[in-house]
C-alpha cells in the first residue's frame, strides 16, 4: 500500500508532467495546426499558458492559441475579445524580441488566415519576407517544416 509521501510525490510529479508537457516549444509546434480543428486541446493549451511565466515565444503561442480561440466559441462578443486578447499577446512578443523566427512565423500564420475584415493583415508581407530571408537558420526540422508550408499557402 502506497504511503502518503509516495501518494504525494507521484501527484506532484503528474501536476509537473501536464503543466510543463504540453507548454514546452516542441509539444507546443506539434499541437499548432491540431487547435484548428480540436476545440479541447486549445482550450487546454490555452489554459495552461495563461497559468504560467512565459517566454516571448509562448506568449506568441498563447496568442495565436487565443486568435484560434475565436472560431471555436459561438459567441461573438467572446469571439472579438478572445481575438484581442490573442493579437495582443502577439504583438508583445513581436515587440519584446522582433527578430524571433518562430515568434514571426506564429503572427503570420495568424494574419495569413484570419477574415481580412478583422483588420489584422499589416505585417503580413514584412513577415513572410523576415521568414523567407531567415527559415534556413531553423534548427528544429518541425519548425522550419511548418514555417515553409505556411510559405507555401496562398492568402485566405
Amino acid at each position: 500500500m502506497m504511503n502518503f509521501a509516495t501518494l504525494w510525490i507521484c501527484f506532484a510529479l503528474l501536476g509537473f508532467q501536464s503543466s510543463t508537457m504540453e507548454t514546452d516549444l516542441p509539444q507546443l509546434r506539434k499541437n499548432y495546426t491540431k487547435v484548428v480543428e480540436d476545440k479541447k486541446l486549445c482550450d487546454r493549451l490555452i489554459q495552461t499558458l495563461e497559468k504560467q511565466n512565459n517566454s516571448a515565444t509562448q506568449v506568441a503561442y498563447l496568442g495565436a492559441l487565443q486568435t484560434i480561440w475565436a472560431k471555436h466559441t459561438p459567441n461573438p462578443v467572446s469571439k472579438l475579445s478572445t481575438f484581442r486578447r490573442g493579437k495582443n499577446n502577439l504583438e508583445k512578443a513581436v515587440k519584446s524580441e522582433p527578430n524571433n523566427i518562430e515568434i514571426r512565423f506564429l503572427r503570420h500564420s495568424v494574419q495569413k488566415n484570419i477574415p481580412k475584415f478583422l483588420g489584422y493583415s499589416e505585417h503580413i508581407e514584412e513577415d513572410r519576407r523576415f521568414l523567407q530571408k531567415n527559415k534556413h537558420q531553423v534548427p528544429d526540422p518541425d519548425l522550419k517544416n511548418l514555417i515553409e508550408e505556411t510559405l507555401l499557402l496562398k492568402n485566405t
